[in-house]
């Protein structure tokens, strides 16, 4: 069946870094755009970054831009969000999303990143 598993959240300090990871299965990877979208306490789901199938062309919120860095590995079926500079504001639960021309469409079950001092 088809997951997408988050992993690398967790609770750092004003300014720190995080390495976020969403490994899939159950369909293939790499004909899939992918994206990472955040929902923050109360607040409703906001985009922060999406890439294409082969890793070439990447886009990022104007809120991010400059602090995150999406990137994909096909062969590991893997996607990734290097968080740095993290704020108070960045803190939100991440959600891996997996997009096909906007037919199919899966999402993880997301993971917690709280930024704190």
């Amino acid at each position: 069946q088809v997951q997408l598993v988050e992993s690398g959240g967790g609770l750092v300090q004003p300014g720190g870094s995080l390495r976020l990871s969403c490994v899939v299965s159950g369909f293939t990877f790499n004909r899939y755009w992918m994206y990472w979208v955040r929902q923050a306490p109360g607040k409703g789901l906001e985009w922060v970054s999406g890439i294409n199938t082969d890793g070439g062309s990447t886009y990022y919120a104007d809120a991010v831009k400059g602090q995150f860095t999406i990137s994909r590995d096909n062969a590991k079926k893997t996607l990734y969000l290097q968080m740095n500079s993290l704020k108070s504001q960045d803190t939100a639960v991440y959600y891996c999303n997996a997009d096909l021309h906007g037919v199919v469409n899966y999402w993880g079950q997301g993971t917690q990143v709280t930024v704190s001092s």
